[in-house]
């Protein structure tokens, strides 16, 4: 069930000039609760200026170092960011939940990777890159990070390290759209033409295993639409955005089986074992919101569709959900949604957050 724990900050690195990298010391009692996946992500919470603030981050390191970090990059606008990069001292404490997640690699044994990243989108592909690196000794990872230059390149020198100490087995190709290389394969934006002709000379695209994406969401449609077009099965395509997704996806129509008593909603919500019911109108509102504005505490943090912090499981009635960028199908088949894009459309639901 996830919860919030207070966390003292054991180690900050300056990565790049907007970049921080964050170390949590994870208590004894704790190392339990905090064991973690590759690629999953910590949510960090505090407070600034009286304002309640949460922001999901994905782990950098990679299960067996052993270590809880994760890069903050600062945002133009961005309060939490601002704060890690300019205020954010070791000692200080934030409000963090243990490692969430379903962008998940190597769990499976694996031959070849290819892995697309753009900017802070190297996070968790770091993770996943040296955790696949580190448990199959003949996989081989192929890895293409776009920047706007060298010097926003993200864990550059660790890296290059990790290169160099698996030469054979890590190919590492930086891509740079405001910084000539020499060769128009590797200047500009990693889109659907750098995949396709990275595909044409770089790798098979019909022989990798998995395909793990991470960035904005024009470069995740871009390349995943250019994969699918090369023959690649739609399950071996792993992505997670970065930031919030550009509004594309309009609100679907609703369709019921049967008409309802009234525009009216009795909605039960359980969470640490405790069920409050709310009613809800026909308004557009998710559960998410409509359980915060009756002063219920539940977990969430990007409240887009984005992040899976707000997950629950529907045990009652229907409900349909705007936007899904965080959940697997099996998932959704399972009566997973995310509460925050989630409402109701029976006259009666249930959802539970202790599962």
């Amino acid at each position: 069930m996830p919860q919030f724990h207070t966390l003292s900050v054991s180690d900050i690195r300056q990565e790049t000039g907007d970049c921080v990298s964050v170390a949590f010391d994870i208590p004894a009692d704790l190392q339990e609760a905090f064991a973690f996946k590759a690629g999953q992500y910590l949510t960090l919470r505090t407070t600034i200026d009286g304002e309640d603030l949460r922001r999901s981050y994905s782990l950098c390191a990679a299960p067996f170092e052993n270590e809880w970090r994760v890069a903050i990059k600062k945002v133009e606008g961005g309060r939490f960011s601002s704060y890690a990069n300019d205020n954010l001292k070791v000692g200080d404490t934030l409000q963090v939940m243990a490692p969430m997640g379903g962008f998940i690699g190597g769990e499976s044994a694996v031959k070849h990777i290819v892995c697309f990243a753009a900017g802070s989108g190297i996070t968790p592909i770091a993770s996943i890159t040296k955790e696949v690196l580190e448990k199959y000794p003949e996989a081989l990872v192929t890895m293409f990070y776009g920047n706007k230059s060298g010097k926003d390149i993200i864990f550059r020198e660790e890296l290059e390290d990790l290169k160099n100490m698996n030469m054979t087995r890590l190919r590492l190709y930086h891509v740079l759209s405001r910084e000539d290389l020499g060769t128009t394969m590797f200047f500009g934006r990693l889109d659907g033409e750098k995949c396709s002709a990275f595909a044409k000379t770089l790798f098979d695209p019909t022989s990798v295993d998995a395909f793990y994406l991470c960035g904005p969401e024009p470069m995740i449609r871009a390349v995943s639409e250019t994969l699918e077009a090369c023959s690649t099965p739609k399950d071996r395509i792993h992505f997670e955005l970065f930031g919030a997704p550009t509004p594309t996806i309009s609100r679907p129509e609703i369709v019921r089986a049967t008409k309802r008593q009234a525009d009216l909603s009795k909605v039960a919500i359980t969470y640490d074992e405790k069920t409050v019911s709310i009613d809800m109108l026909d308004d557009g509102n998710h559960i998410l919101e409509a359980a915060l504005g009756y002063g219920m505490e539940l977990p969430y943090a990007c409240q887009g569709g984005v992040c899976s912090t707000c997950k629950c499981k529907v045990t009652k009635g229907e409900v349909i959900m705007d936007v899904n960028y965080a959940l697997e199908p099996d998932e959704v088949e399972a009566g997973f949604v995310l509460s925050c894009q989630a409402r109701p459309v029976s006259d009666e639901v249930a959802v539970t957050f202790d599962v």
